[in-house]
């Protein structure tokens, strides 16, 4: 697939996903084989980019691979300005989010509330693209309620102000992330338009993978909350999609590993503090069978880098000693 001048080595992007897809979080799943990591949402409002949360968010000093920013907004100026000022910074695509469902987002006439105003998705389309000479790139859902999908006539217009590939989410606002994801909505919007377009949503096997890219025809996957807790699903899926065989499940060994360096890498990023919070967050999600419930408690209880990482080497172990 390729957006703008860059080659993507093959079909499958990790999904933008606020507090989720920081640095730590982005690197490790472009080393399990992600082609490309689109960074978490970043407000076009340039008086929250002083807080510590947007400064981190603007930051890619030791990213690995290629550096998209996604960002978000209702203005048009504000958002082309937005663009400008991460292009400076480094990014290499820009991202802008046309599908966030939260509440927050959405009182402000931002994500997913503008597929209500395809003249508003235009303007700030045409500001974005006409301001950076890099590729932008845009995702959507299908509309922003069931009765309401209007995919395909964002898409047309998406395509019409040089956006470089489209990104799609099977469920409208109004759905959240409730239901399954629907993919006729975003096989018809392939079929119309010329542009890349990407699948997004329920992707969390290689088997879903497989049956998504057949049945869409779609030119890649993004994967969001399949890959929370599991970064080599990237890897699981590339192998199956190659093969056709499945991959034999990660071995602990290198679940500890990894899990161990991606909490080395949050409080690194965070400082204690915050990165012992978000810390609790990945673990829950690299921990989330029903068993493992009393270990998330406890885990979650500890307030200092040095029982967190104890209490993880602990856990693993145990596991082997028994």
């Amino acid at each position: 697939m390729q957006i703008g001048p860059y080659r993507l080595k093959n079909q499958l992007i990790v999904a933008p996903m606020a507090g989720v897809t920081d640095q730590p979080f982005r690197n490790l799943c472009l080393r399990y084989g992600a082609a490309l990591a689109v960074s978490e949402m970043l407000s076009s409002n340039p008086e929250v980019w002083d807080t510590d949360k947007s400064r981190l968010r603007m930051t890619h000093a030791g990213e690995d691979g290629i550096r998209s920013v996604q960002i978000a907004g209702a203005d048009p100026e504000l958002m082309a300005n937005a663009a400008v000022v991460n292009v400076q910074q480094g990014a290499q695509i820009i991202d802008i989010n046309m599908g966030c469902p939260a509440k927050k987002v959405n009182k402000k006439l931002a994500g997913s509330a503008l597929l209500q105003d395809p003249v508003q998705v235009e303007a700030i389309l045409r500001a974005v693209v006409a301001a950076v000479d890099v590729p932008v790139t845009l995702k959507i859902r299908t509309g922003w309620a069931p009765e309401h999908r209007n995919g395909v006539h964002i898409a047309q217009i998406a395509e019409d102000c040089g956006i470089a590939s489209l990104a799609v989410h099977g469920r409208t606002r109004q759905c959240m992330y409730k239901g399954d994801a629907e993919y006729d909505t975003i096989k018809a919007i392939k079929k119309q338009i010329s542009i890349p377009v990407v699948a997004n949503g329920d992707i969390l096997t290689p088997e879903k993978a497989r049956f998504v890219l057949d049945y869409t025809g779609v030119d890649a996957l993004m994967i969001g909350r399949g890959a929370q807790g599991r970064p080599w699903i990237f890897r699981e899926i590339q192998h199956y999609l190659d093969t056709g065989n499945k991959l034999a499940p990660v071995e602990m060994d290198e679940m500890r590993q990894v899990m161990l360096e991606h909490l080395e890498l949050l409080y690194k990023l965070y400082g204690d503090f915050k990165g012992i919070r978000f810390a609790r967050k990945h673990v829950g999600w690299y921990l989330d069978q029903e068993h493992q419930r009393p270990f998330r408690a406890e885990f979650n209880r500890l307030e200092t880098v040095e029982e967190q990482c104890s209490m993880v080497e602990r856990y693993f172990d145990e596991f082997v000693a028994n």
